[in-house]
């Protein structure tokens, strides 16, 4: 993995026992291509793709990460191109009989006396940005508040320096729907707990229409405010700033916008007293994620983010990965490193519900990978999830959510965490920023332009010809690792060190620096009326 992979014939194998590796070099390798092994190509084969490392007779076991990604549909000379069309897929793990809680905890030192400078909430959270978020309670206001935000934006927020920004949570859920089903708890929670992300600084404002199934009441009860002072104690209960467009007092258009722009004021006021504060790592809360993914994936970017992952735990912070479909083909490896049985059991849980989940839809885990990561050599799901679930690093697994829920619902307050979600980049944002994520770090090799307004995100690049195309939306190179130029330890520090220096708001993305915003996407396997 660290010779040059542009100066000769470079192949890359993941484990000793593997029968196939991928071509590392830009522009794939022709025909007739000679490795220094002796092995020669007997046809062109793309960047990422695989090659046989030995004849593969049919019905052979295709290994990679020493992982039978499948078998071989007819024979396959060594030399060959192992595509897609040549793998019969296997079929999914049971969830009988998985190994529990038998991974012993990696030895490691406390990583002591990293800081970043973060915005302390009263409820005990640190946010990494200042910002004033306005919450939708149905689709019908998105209009008026995308209009108020803009207003907001030009006449109020310059004389709130303090402030980083002012957006909308804005989403398409809220009426024309079975808000009483047992599924609808999803989305209602997952609204609720975004509202609190800690990057909001605990002001809670609210745009309701009057007449939507999820009025603000029930979106936001009176006990979604209980705040802890210094001590552990409850401060008085108070409810949200609602602005309800339906009011008698509203007349006309402006007057909707005109109310928004009071009631912002009263917030950004506040928000605008706060001032950063040197804390520990320890209080970050990092979401994981990959999407575009392609062959490399799982070989720079998610291994530099698995070892980022064991740092920040080290150094006591919460880290969050997710994505059902991309982990349910390791889910053997991910109960034998739960904690403790109950964790085990709950991630069980998880993949069950999901599995139903897809079954309902008359669908399964085959239909996660995109043309694209196909283009970038993942034959299968079984492929991608090994390339995945490396971002979680080594840690023990000490919590599980499901959908929607937030840290705190769980007491966790540090340690890696499995947040169950769909795979899909959107949703699974969302659902982690309602976890209470502070900073979120994506990985890409076919590349994604992917933010969130709601918390900074850090791009990494599995390809440094992707890294060089997009140098002004990816934030960190891990290509460099396959060209021989860094390790994976290197690039986990740098990122690791880009962490605090972005939550200290040091350092802005690239997704910030242009304003990409991906909107907000909710979950909600419960019926549409």
């Amino acid at each position: 993995m660290h010779e040059p992979a542009a100066r000769s014939p470079v192949h890359i194998t993941m484990h000793p026992n593997d029968n196939v590796a991928i071509v590392a070099n830009d522009g794939g390798l022709p025909a007739g291509t000679r490795f220094p092994s002796g092995l020669t190509l007997h046809e062109s084969i793309p960047q990422g793709h695989k090659l046989a490392l030995i004849d593969l007779p049919a019905g052979a076991a295709v290994v990679r990460y020493n992982v039978t990604i499948g078998r071989a549909a007819r024979a396959i000379a060594a030399g060959c191109w192992v595509h897609e069309s040549l793998l019969e897929m296997p079929v999914a793990r049971s969830l009988e009989g998985l190994p529990i809680a038998t991974v012993a905890p990696p030895a490691t030192e406390p990583l002591q006396g990293y800081t970043f400078e973060g915005y302390r909430n009263r409820d005990g959270t640190v946010g990494t940005r200042n910002i004033l978020a306005i919450t939708t309670t149905v689709q019908c206001v998105s209009g008026v508040v995308e209009h108020a935000v803009k207003r907001i934006k030009a006449e109020l927020l310059p004389q709130y320096p303090n402030v980083d920004d002012v957006i909308g949570l804005e989403h398409t859920y809220g009426c024309g729907v079975a808000i009483d089903a047992p599924d609808a708890v999803i989305p209602i929670r997952t609204l609720r707990n975004i509202s609190l992300n800690p990057n909001f600084g605990n002001e809670v404002m609210v745009v309701s229409l009057g007449c939507e199934k999820l009025p603000p009441a029930r979106l936001l009860p009176p006990g979604t405010f209980a705040l802890m002072d210094e001590r552990g104690r409850a401060q008085a209960r108070t409810g949200p700033d609602v602005v309800c467009l339906q009011d008698a007092a509203h007349v006309g258009f402006m007057s909707m916008i005109d109310s928004i722009m009071a009631t912002a004021r009263t917030h950004l006021q506040r928000l605008d007293a706060r001032r950063r504060e040197t804390v520990p790592a320890s209080h970050l809360v990092v979401g994981v994620q990959c999407g575009g993914s392609d062959a490399f994936s799982g070989v720079t970017a998610n291994p530099a983010v698995g070892f980022c992952t064991d740092l920040l735990v080290r150094a006591g912070a919460t880290v969050m990965f997710s994505e059902n479909t991309e982990v349910r083909d390791g889910i053997d490896q991910l109960t034998a490193r739960a904690a403790n049985p109950a964790i085990a059991a709950a991630m069980i849980g998880e993949m069950a519900w999901y599995d139903a989940y897809l079954k309902r839809g008359r669908a399964d885990r085959s239909a996660n990978t995109t043309p694209g990561n196909k283009q970038g050599g993942l034959s299968n799901i079984v492929e991608k999830a090994m390339g995945s679930i490396i971002k979680s690093g080594t840690a023990p697994i000490s919590g599980v959510l499901s959908p929607g829920e937030k840290l705190r619902d769980r007491n966790i307050t540090g340690g890696l965490v499995y947040a169950a979600t769909p795979a899909s980049d959107f949703i699974c944002g969302t659902l982690q920023i309602a976890a209470g994520m502070t900073l979120h770090v994506f990985t890409t090799g076919r590349g994604t332009p992917y933010g969130l307004a709601e918390v900074p995100v850090i791009k990494v690049a599995t390809r440094s010809e992707l890294a060089r195309r997009w140098h002004d939306l990816m934030d960190l190179n891990a290509g460099r690792i396959a060209d021989g130029d860094a390790t994976v330890e290197q690039i986990g520090w740098e990122l690791f060190r880009l962490m605090l220096d972005v939550a200290s708001g040091r350092k802005k993305t690239w997704a910030e620096h242009w304003k990409l915003h991906n909107s907000l996407v909710l979950f909600n396997p419960a019926p549409v009326t």
